[in-house]
Parts: C-alpha cells; sequence; structure tokens
C-alpha cells in the first residue's frame, strides 16, 4: 500500500441500503473493525419490529403448527370464572399430540403451585418427572377440574358455553414465515430474454405460474379461452409467419410489406399466425439439430 496519499487520490462510494419495499428499518447495531488488508470495514445489523398479523404462522413445541386466522377484540374473547382470557384460541379438530396435552396440564399445574414442572416424558425412575395423575391432583388441590378444562363464558354473549375447555399455560413460538415476507402479486413486469415468458420467483417480481396440474384442472372444466389467455396472451404471445406449402418459419419483410419463406425463396404462400414465443423457439431448435417440425395449418 501507497502512503501520504492526498484527498485527491480517493474517490467517494456511496452505497445504500435496500431493504424490502415499504419497510422502514432501524440501525440496531454497528460494528466496526478491520480486514487482512487493514481496510475499515463497517457492518449494521438492521432491526424491524413486527406484529403478528393474519396469516403468520405460530407453533407449540410439540410441531403443532399453523398459522394465525383472525385477530379477536380483548372484549370479545371467552374468559373463565376466575377472569382469565386465553391469548390464544386453537381448534379443537386441529392435530394434537398427547404431549402438548401434558405440557398444557403440567404448565397450569406449574403455574398454579409456583415452581418449575419437569417437562420430559423420560423422567420417571428418577422421581423428578410428573405423571398425569400428580398433576391432576395438584390441579385438584388448587381448585381446578382435574382434567384441566374450564366453564368458559362466550365474550361477545356473556352465557357460559356448551362444552368445558382445556385451558392452561403453554408455549408458542412465532415462526420466520411471514405473510409480510411471502406476498406477492404482478400485473406485468420484467420478463426472462430468452424464452421472452415472466420472471420466476418473488425477489425478481416474477410472475405466478399455471402449472402442470392447474392445466389439467382448466382442461377438465373445459375453460378453453382461460387456458389460452394463461398459457399465452398473458405469458408469451408472438408473432410468425408460416409457409403452407412447406410449413415451415419464414419471416417478416418490411421493404415489401409481406411474408418470406425461407426455403421456398417466395411469399405467395405465407400465413401469419400468434404462437406462443417459447413454441416458436422449441421450433428452432429443433432445426438446429436437424429435426424439421412442420406445421400443417388448416383454413381458419
Amino acid at each position: 500500500m501507497r502512503t501520504g496519499l492526498t484527498d485527491g487520490d480517493y474517490k467517494p462510494a456511496y452505497q445504500t441500503f435496500k431493504g424490502p419495499e415499504g419497510e422502514s428499518c432501524v440501525v440496531d447495531k454497528v460494528a466496526l473493525y478491520s480486514d487482512k488488508n487493514n481496510n475499515l470495514c463497517i457492518k449494521f445489523l438492521i432491526r424491524h419490529t413486527r406484529r403478528p398479523e393474519v396469516g403468520d404462522k405460530f407453533s407449540s413445541r410439540h410441531g403443532q403448527k399453523g398459522v394465525c386466522g383472525t385477530i379477536v377484540q380483548q372484549e370479545d374473547f371467552p374468559f373463565s370464572e376466575r377472569g382469565i382470557c386465553p391469548d390464544l384460541i386453537m381448534n379443537p379438530h386441529g392435530r394434537m399430540t398427547v404431549g402438548k396435552m401434558i405440557e398444557l396440564l403440567g404448565g397450569k399445574a406449574g403455574v398454579s403451585s409456583g415452581r418449575f414442572h419437569y417437562g420430559s416424558a423420560f423422567g420417571e425412575p428418577s422421581g423428578h418427572a410428573d405423571k398425569v395423575e400428580d398433576i391432576s391432583k395438584t390441579l385438584v388441590e388448587k381448585g381446578f377440574s382435574y382434567n384441566g378444562k374450564d366453564f368458559i363464558y362466550s365474550g361477545i354473549t356473556g352465557c357460559p358455553l356448551q362444552a368445558y375447555i382445556f385451558m392452561g399455560p403453554i408455549y408458542y413460538q412465532k415462526l420466520k414465515h411471514m405473510v409480510l415476507d411471502k406476498m406477492h402479486a404482478r400485473g406485468s413486469g420484467p420478463r426472462v430474454m430468452l424464452t421472452r415468458q415472466p420472471t420466476e420467483g418473488r425477489a425478481r417480481n416474477g410472475g405466478l405460474r399455471v402449472g402442470e396440474m392447474e392445466r389439467d384442472c382448466l382442461i377438465a372444466y373445459g375453460a378453453s379461452m382461460l387456458i389460452f389467455e394463461r398459457l399465452m396472451v398473458s405469458s408469451d404471445p408472438f408473432e410468425v409467419q408460416v409457409c403452407r406449402v412447406c410449413g415451415l418459419l419464414g419471416y417478416y419483410n418490411h421493404k415489401l410489406k409481406t411474408g418470406i419463406c425461407s426455403s421456398c425463396k417466395n411469399g405467395e404462400n405465407v400465413s401469419t399466425m400468434k404462437l406462443p414465443y417459447a413454441c416458436k423457439l422449441l421450433i428452432q431448435e429443433l432445426q438446429s439439430m436437424n429435426i424439421v417440425p412442420r406445421l400443417k395449418l388448416a383454413e381458419a
């Protein structure tokens, strides 16, 4: 490295952080360090506070993952005789695990007796773990039902609910799959150079793909104009000149204002038709491998 450089030897190189659109981030930490060439480097840790919203993913410790279906006002929430409101209501028809139910019972017993609760199913011989019978005994001593169910009133009508509700404290975590990161839609946008079809993926502002199975459904419904629109009009429409004699693709001569067939060397029997650009590309790629696909045109 040269020493004794003047300010004229440096040039400013500004770098800006381009985060997700419409998201205002906060700089959380700044770290200054030098790399092996003794250049000054700066690292930023950027933070964004997110509140749970409809569609965000949550899970308990037993693989019971699910998305938030609705967010209800506090006053509309059901409540128990003791005035306790649940933070989260889970559908009873959802998946359940025995471990989750035991954690719920154990959590309730641990909270009501004010102690840590041994939460493993493998601790019986050591005498640390509580069996369900022991947990139930603790619950009954503290004035709860032995099976962890509570008598609950509706928050909207104030009437008691017809069934006992299994309620208690349980550990839940928010998973990193959030609506904000996944939400994506596009009208028109960037296209791939090679096939002239819309790009792929949310990061590249891509289109929503109609896959093979979706195509099968559209065929089964007989929605021919819709499938035509999805697979060509909205994707990669292209006009080609086709020779009716030899069935090969020609080109459009702008001077003569007519289509010319390359192999017949004239433009007498040339028709214009619409084709997906990917189809035209396939035909030309096959021609390059000495396979000649010919198009037979019928009168429209």
